[in-house]
């Protein structure tokens, strides 16, 4: 499991539904567009105590050693799906990631309403404080190494595709020869499916597997703040993202999603127990 973090002078705690609101949107005005356009990206996890290591990070020992044979595994096994033979290392991280591949990407949304809904939707963490990490992912795009601030600045882009990361870096050892120092960058998908465009995803990856972005982080505090949802607040985000439509119907559609769905809805609230009340659902 991850490592609990420790609060920091980034912190902010929710301390109700209308001061979340807030929270969530804050430093969104862009004074040069009379705008309220957001340089952040939001990632919501479970659990207060949950630091942003990788799921390539989580498998313990060497992972390092193994993020190269498992994405050459997965890609000489998956040669029946619509991936194009001419994919980009990109195309098959991203791809081997929205399946479930340990790898060293970490999901992302522009959405801070897709992030609340990822901290609030399992009902068996009701008891545990939530989180919603908010990273400025365009000053983030300052620290990148010359030759990808360059290829950011041709593109009048602040994220990566993978058709204009590949030119650049072809490989995942071109990234890491860049430079020493670790670094971020922030990578938009394909729209491989319906749940990466309901979703506004996209995924962040440092330069090598090792690198904790959550380190990283702590040298830079100016790029990022965290949310801490209360766990007694929990309940009534959950109640109103689900009036708002922002729910697992909607976030992973098709009838594995439409299930999750469901039973949550007619799961007990706060220990009382399940019933059939409200048992006509909208539409």
């Amino acid at each position: 499991m991850p490592t609990a973090t420790s609060p920091t002078a980034n912190d902010h705690q929710a301390e109700s539904w209308q001061h979340l609101q807030d929270l969530l949107f804050r430093e969104t005005w862009d004074a040069r567009l009379g705008r309220y356009r957001s340089p952040f990206v939001y990632r919501g996890m479970r659990s207060f105590g949950y630091s942003l290591s990788t799921s390539l990070q989580r498998l313990g020992g060497n992972y390092h050693e193994l993020e190269h044979h498992l994405l050459r595994n997965f890609r000489k096994y998956a040669r029946d799906t619509t991936t194009p033979p001419s994919a980009t290392v990109w195309d098959w991280l991203a791809l081997a990631q929205h399946h479930g591949l340990p790898t060293r990407l970490l999901d992302w949304t522009y959405s801070p309403y897709v992030a609340l809904h990822f901290a609030t939707d399992d009902l068996h963490a009701y008891h545990q404080d939530g989180i919603i990490w908010a990273l400025n992912y365009v000053k983030a795009a300052e620290h990148l190494p010359p030759a990808l601030r360059d290829a950011l600045a041709g593109e009048g882009s602040n994220v990566f595709t993978t058709e204009l990361l590949a030119p650049t870096v072809p490989s995942l050892a071109s990234l890491a020869a860049l430079q020493p120092e670790p670094f971020v960058l922030f990578l938009e998908p394909p729209s491989l499916d319906a749940r990466i465009v309901h979703q506004y995803a996209l995924f962040s990856l440092m330069n090598t597997p090792e690198a904790m972005l959550h380190d990283w982080l702590t040298q830079h505090p100016e790029l990022y703040f965290r949310i801490r949802i209360p766990a007694r607040l929990k309940w009534e985000v959950r109640d109103k993202l689900d009036q708002a439509n922002i729910t697992e119907r909607v976030m992973m559609p098709g009838l594995g999603g439409l299930s999750r769905w469901l039973h949550r809805h007619y799961s007990a609230a706060q220990g009382r127990p399940a019933t059939g009340e409200g048992a006509e659902l909208p539409g």
